[in-house]
Parts: structure tokens; sequence; C-alpha cells
């Protein structure tokens, strides 16, 4: 059978991954993807000869047969700018020189989600409707995932009264809006071969193929909770983005249970759960048994992908795949499990186009991560994993991206490709403590191993650009290098909640008050909350259900808010704690611009929201050190963080910007560039036409 059912836990995104739905499948869904291969076999002959005869060519003769985008998440120009000085990026120099290096403006806010939406459709927040991970609930008040939508939809079989059985089938609906400009492409019969672009799921229909990234579920169908096993006793203290589970050492004996996803038969039972046992050897090897079959553990060392197996019944199962790490055996026992990610290869819900795809992948090069935030960032932040881990994983999962990337670049002579890469990202949140010689986190020794990791990093991502290089003929493919946002040190949090009840906007009842999401607060007296990493909702009438603000009076206390928020100082250094705030009526324009937080908080530099604020604690503490790992971030305000931009043809238009990317590649195709998009044209090498007139600016300071 296959199931989606909701969970109660809190899907707090980026900030920790969170639980908003959970999926199981079994036999239909490859049955299904089998059924789509061959159906696409005996038709292709039939589709071939209606696309050639129907079909819309682009007006104009492409400017090149092949356009390549490689995206490193966070590339940061700064420390780019550094290392090209210093030498320690020759590919990327080279590209540099035979084309072009430039800064490359981000999103208001330059979060992920935001800006890579921003990417594909070539359109403002406004317009696409993504303003953050997270957008309140109008009802509840309660955060959800801004990106995705999960409903469930029962369904039975049988005559009359008489059912045979029921199961429950997903309604996965995309919340961005617009059309990505690879879908134009396709109009056009234009070949797109899109690996990982985050906010991509589901999949959606286009000429070419596609494997989702960003907001793809684990088994449970959370955005990704690890597991810990120990014999130590018992914490009080939860482990954000994991769960931990206590057991008990018989002998040399270890008897655990690794949870799935919620029966579909019987969901009130709760999760599914797969009993395992490790036998301990002595010394540094231990075996682990589940779903009858063994494998050998090393302690410290990761191992491969393993196919995890929940019975359904019926000779049904729902599949995953998940590695198992011993981090310690004596005194203690320590087991850190990954989460459970989709398998691949018997993927339980469509993670890719056509559905056949992610198991192409799969068969071609082995088992591989499949959830949208795949590198573990809170494993490490909770101080379950260490430093070697992480890396180990990064490093990894970057390699299983590059088999995809360079399978792509092989299998697409002609048409667009473009992959992203997200070690860069995650590795410079959990290793800037290094970096920065001022950060809390950064510990007194700093192991030699570690001291250059984000330097190494960005050779690895220059050895990538090189090898990618050499597949790119200059005169026949355009090879462009981006990221969405740059990078920033992260020294002190603020809560904004906190902030809102100092200064009267958000009442709390502290009898009420707790570490449950926004506990406590008194909605009939509460004028304003933040929600996400950057946004200030005001609790107006007729939006949220407890609504207090006339629509009338909402502007003038946006502006009060935004002008008390500019004046905000960190009594520890005496510093500006936020750049700039902006009114989302004044930088977005669109139909969706109404979904928007009303204020959007651009953070200085060394600052971010405050860990409390951003699990829903109503703390009393505005400002904290951030001694955590998660140490560098890029939720701050947009001039702090620009991205890059690399091409091996010359970029000659002044300031481009990630918005203009949509339209220029489709412009390079020789497609028309559709009106709603609000990017412009960028001339690249040698181009006679007149250059478009360049918009407004995309955000407007409240």
């Amino acid at each position: 059978m296959f199931a989606l059912l909701p969970l109660d836990s809190l899907p707090v995104g980026y900030i920790g991954p969170g639980a908003g739905f959970a999926l199981a499948g079994s036999f239909l869904a490859i049955f299904g993807a089998v059924l789509s291969a061959v159906s696409m076999i005996l038709f292709w002959p039939f589709r071939r000869i209606i696309r050639m005869l129907f079909r819309k060519k682009p007006p104009r003769k492409p400017r090149f047969k092949r356009v390549v985008v490689i995206g490193l998440d966070g590339l940061d120009h700064k420390l780019t700018t550094r290392l090209l000085s210093e030498g320690r990026l020759p590919n990327l120099a080279k590209l540099r020189d035979t084309g072009n290096f430039n800064p490359l403006a981000s999103t208001l806010p330059p979060i992920s989600p935001v800006a890579w939406s921003t990417f594909q459709t070539g359109t403002n927040p406004g317009k696409h409707n993504i303003f953050d991970f997270l957008t309140p609930d109008l009802k509840t008040y309660m955060p959800k995932l801004s990106s995705v939508e999960i409903r469930t939809a029962s369904k039975s079989f049988g005559i009359g009264p008489l059912k045979l059985f029921r199961f429950h089938q997903p309604d996965v609906r995309m919340l961005r809006k617009s059309k990505p400009f690879w879908s134009v492409l396709s109009e056009y019969g234009i070949f797109n071969c899109v690996i990982r672009v985050p906010i991509t799921f589901p999949p959606e229909k286009l000429k070419g193929v596609q494997l989702s990234a960003m907001c793809v579920p684990d088994l449970r169908g959370t955005q990704g909770t690890f597991s810990q096993y120990t014999t130590q006793s018992k914490s009080e203290k939860e482990k954000t983005g994991g769960e931990v589970h206590y057991v008990s050492r018989e002998g040399n004996t270890i008897k655990c249970h690794l949870l799935g996803p919620p029966d579909p038969h019987k969901p009130e039972e709760g999760d599914m759960k797969l009993p395992f046992v490790v036998k301990l050897n002595g010394g540094k090897s231990a075996t682990l048994t589940i779903n009858g079959e063994k494998h050998n553990l090393t302690l410290g060392e990761y191992t491969e992908w393993l196919s995890v197996k929940f019975p359904l019944g019926m000779g049904s199962s729902v599949k995953g795949v998940c590695r198992f790490l011993i981090l310690s055996v004596e005194p203690e026992f320590n087991l850190y499990v990954t989460p459970v990610h989709i398998d691949p290869e018997h993927p339980a819900m469509a993670i890719g186009y056509p559905k056949v795809y992610p198991i192409y992948l799969a068969k071609r090069q082995g088992t591989y991560a499949t959830l949208g935030l795949a590198e573990d960032t809170w494993g490490l932040s909770e101080e379950v994993l260490e430093d070697q881990h992480f890396l180990q994983q990064c490093t990894e999962i970057d390699m299983e991206r590059e088999q995809m990337f360079f399978d792509g670049l092989e299998k697409v002579p002609e048409g667009f490709c473009v992959c992203v890469f997200d070690g860069t990202d995650r590795m410079q949140h959990m290793f800037w403590r290094y970096l920065d010689e001022s950060h809390p986190a950064r510990p007194a020794q700093v192991p030699a191993a570690f001291a250059t990791a984000i330097e190494d990093l960005y050779g690895r991502m220059d050895d990538l650009v090189g090898r990618a290089m050499a597949k790119c003929d200059k005169e026949d493919s355009l090879l462009m290098v981006l990221s969405d946002h740059g990078f920033n040190t992260f020294r002190r949090g603020i809560d904004l909640n906190c902030w809102l009840e100092q200064n009267g906007y958000l009442v709390v009842d502290d009898a009420k008050r707790s570490d449950d999401y926004l506990t406590g607060v008194d909605w009939s007296k509460t004028k304003a909350f933040a929600i996400g990493l950057t946004g200030i909702f005001v609790n107006l009438a007729g939006k949220f259900e407890h609504g207090i603000v006339d629509p009338d009076e909402a502007p003038a206390l946006r502006d009060e808010i935004a002008g008390k928020l500019r004046e905000v100082i960190d009594p520890k250094n005496e510093q500006n704690a936020i750049k700039s705030v902006y009114q989302a009526a004044k930088a977005y324009r669109g139909p969706y611009k109404e979904n928007a937080p009303d204020l959007i908080v651009g953070y200085a530099s060394g600052y971010r929201v405050s860990w409390d604020a951003a699990v829903g604690r109503t703390s009393k503490e505005l400002f904290s050190d951030n001694t955590k790992a998660w140490s560098g971030d890029h939720c701050v305000d947009p001039s702090v963080v620009p991205g890059v931009l690399f091409s091996n043809h010359e970029v000659t238009t002044e300031h481009p910007r990630l918005i203009d990317m949509a339209p220029t590649i489709l412009d390079l195709f020789g497609c028309p560039v559709p009106d709603y998009m609000d990017g412009r044209v960028l001339d690249v090498g040698e181009r006679n036409n007149l250059k478009a007139e360049q918009p407004s600016s995309e955000a407007s300071v409240a």
C-alpha cells in the first residue's frame, strides 16, 4: 500500500528538520515506475513524430548548442576573490580569464529556497510565493513548510458497505508559483537535465530529466531525523533534529529498533518499528543484523548505504536506505544512524521525472542520498557527530552528485544541463568557526585537519570546475558557475519575538510559557510576531484567525516597528545588529506578496535570528552568543552576502543578479522571455542586440 499521513511534529525546515508528513510505499510505486518506463518505450516513436510535427521552434537561432550551469550553493564572493588572488583556484581563474568573474546579487532574503526559486523562475518572491523556509498557518499560527503542501486522500476497495481494504494516497502540491525557465525551454523542444536544484519537489513534467532536491522528505516524512542509540543515562535535553533511543547491553548484544513511517493500516499505532541487533565483537568491530542480513560495523566508519524494509503485509514493504556509524563502544555504546532516505532504486514516491530517472541513476552508480537536506547539520550541532564524521558525509554526497552531473554532461550534448552542489553551503555553515578567529564557538586549539576545511572545500570545487571545463567546448557550450548567495560569520543571535515582547507588540502569559512553539502567546493582545529566519508578521484582522490589527492601521504599525528595529544596539559591542528592514508591500510585486512577512529583517554582519527564536521558543534573552557548530550563515542583509558568477564567455552587463539568469538562458537558446519574468537579459559574449532596459531595484528599504 501507499500511505501519506500527517504528523504533529514541527516542520522547522532549514533551522531543524522537523516533520510535516509521513509516507510509506511499496509494490505499487515500483509497478507504476516500471509501467511508465514500458509505456515510454512503446509509445516513443509516436510521441516523437507528434512532437516533430507540432512543437514550437525558437524564433531565433540558439547562440550555443548547450548551456551548462554548475550551482555551488553559498560560494562566497569575498572568500573566492581572496583565494583567487592567492592562486589557490586555478581552474576558476582560467574561467575568469577566458570569460568573467562577477559578484551576483542574491534575493531578499538571501535564503536558499527564495534564491533558487528566483533562479528558476526569473521572478521576484511576490510572483513565485516563496519567502522563507516556513510560513505561519493562518488559523493556528503554527509554522508549516512554505514550498510544499501534503494532503492525504483515503481510498478503499470493495462493494457497497463491504470494504476489502483501505489505503492512503498522497497529494503532494508544489507551492512555488510561476513557471521555471526549463519548462519554457521544453515548450520549444529543448532538452533539459535538472539535477538537485532546490525547490523542485514534487518533480514537474518537462522535456528531459529531473532529480528533486530541497524538501524531498525522508521515509518518515520529516525533513531529516537522525537516530542515536546509547547506553548512557537518560538526559532531559532533547536533540533538535534527531531522536535519542536509550538502550541496554545484554552481554555483548544491544537490541534496538529503527523507526519508519506510520502503518497505513493502523496509523493510530504510530510509527512502524524495524528491529535490529548489534553484536559487539570486541575491539573496534561489531556485527549488525537487520532484515535478516548481517553487516560489519567498524568503530568510527560509516557503512555503505544499507537497504531497510518495513513490512506492510500481503508481501509488500516500504523500502528506505540509511547508513550506520558506531561512535563509541566503551565505556558507553553509541550508535548513529542517518535519517532513513527514500530508496532511489525503489522510490516510495516520485522524487524525479520521469519516475524511472532516479532508478536509472541508482542502477548506474549505486545507492545515493535522496533527502532534500542530506548533510546532517543537526547531528553535528547537537554534538552527536564529530567534525570528521560530518566532513565525510559532505564529501561523499558531493561525489555522488558529481557522478550524476558528469553523466548528464555525457548524455546531453545539446540543450540545458544544471546541477547544484550543496556541500559548499552545509560545510560553511558548520566550519566557519575555524575561519573566524573571533567566533564564540571557535575552540582554543583548532584541529589541524579542520583549520582550512573551507578553503580545501573551495579547492575541491575548483577541481570539479576544471573537469567540467574539459568537457565543455567553448564554441558549442556556455559554462556558468554561480552561487545563490554568499556567506558570513554568525556570532550573535537576536530573538525577534523577545524584542517584540519587550516593546509591547507581542504578549506572552508567563504561566504558559514553555519550549513549545510560541506557547503562551496571547493572540488577543498580540500585534506582531516572528516566524522563520527573517520575517515579522502583523497579526492582521481578517487574515489571521485571531487577528487584532485593523488593515487601515497596519501601514503605520509596520513603519513604527521598522523604525525601532533599525535602532537595535547590541550591548556587548555597541554595534547596530540590524542593517536594514524591508516592507514586503514595497519590496515585492506580484499576486502573492500578501503571503510574505510584513517586515523582512536584514541583519548586520555577524548576526542572525537566535536559536530560541528559530525553533519558536518565547525566551527572555534578546541577544545570545552562538556557541553551536552551525557558525556561519547567510540570513543577513542581501548586500552582505553576494554570490558569484563565472562564465567561459564574458558577461558585459554590469551588476548581474540571480533573477537575471532565467531570461538570459532563454535568450541564449533563442526563446522569447515571458512577460511575467522580472529579470533582464544579460549580454553574454559578442551580442549585437541592444541591451535590455534595466528594471528598478528588487528590494525597497522600509
